[in-house]
């Protein structure tokens, strides 16, 4: 009866354990999602890490009660107006990327942890604070170039391959 027990009680603990790292993120997520009856297939992390491109940026706020409420990402993390990072549709995430606000030149790197934005022709969502430092946040959309830098964090973390390690 004990062995039947334990045995039961040892099912149930690699059960439990293997759902805490299933999800798609084991460093990295690329499961794809749907959104407002669309489908989005993240890329792959190779694809990631040759990814750049340019187009409109706008920012967004997950926060609530004045910026004393954080919201969530996508990834569980908490995210407030007052953090630097963003969202991307289909870039892996998390990844660190360089966006850079081409109507005043002014750059930033980020973490992105969040989907979106979820409006045609927006290629990124950046927080308030991020959006203040790339010079746009009173305008509320620019036109910027995303560079990927990496991809995953810790023993996950893939560099792009035109990244020298003194750059971070």
């Amino acid at each position: 009866m004990i062995r039947v027990v334990l045995f039961f009680i040892g099912v149930l603990c690699v059960v439990g354990l293997s759902s805490c790292g299933s999800g798609g993120y084991d460093g990295y997520q690329t499961r794809g999602y749907t959104i407002k009856g669309k489908y989005y297939q993240p890329m792959s992390v190779k694809e990631a890490l040759r990814y750049e491109e340019v187009g409109i940026a706008s920012w967004y706020d997950e926060s609530r009660f004045f910026g004393f409420v954080r919201g969530d990402s996508s990834l569980g993390e908490k995210v407030g107006r007052f953090d630097i990072s963003g969202a991307h549709k289909t870039l892996p995430i998390p990844c660190r990327v360089k966006v850079t606000n081409l109507e005043n030149g002014k750059s930033l790197k980020m973490r992105l942890n969040d989907r979106g934005p979820f409006i045609e022709g927006r290629i990124i969502d950046v927080t308030p604070r991020a959006a203040s430092k790339l010079g746009f946040k009173e305008k509320g959309l620019t036109t910027v170039k995303v560079e990927v830098l990496s991809v995953g964090d810790g023993r996950h973390k893939r560099r792009a391959p035109w990244i020298a390690s003194w750059l971070f």
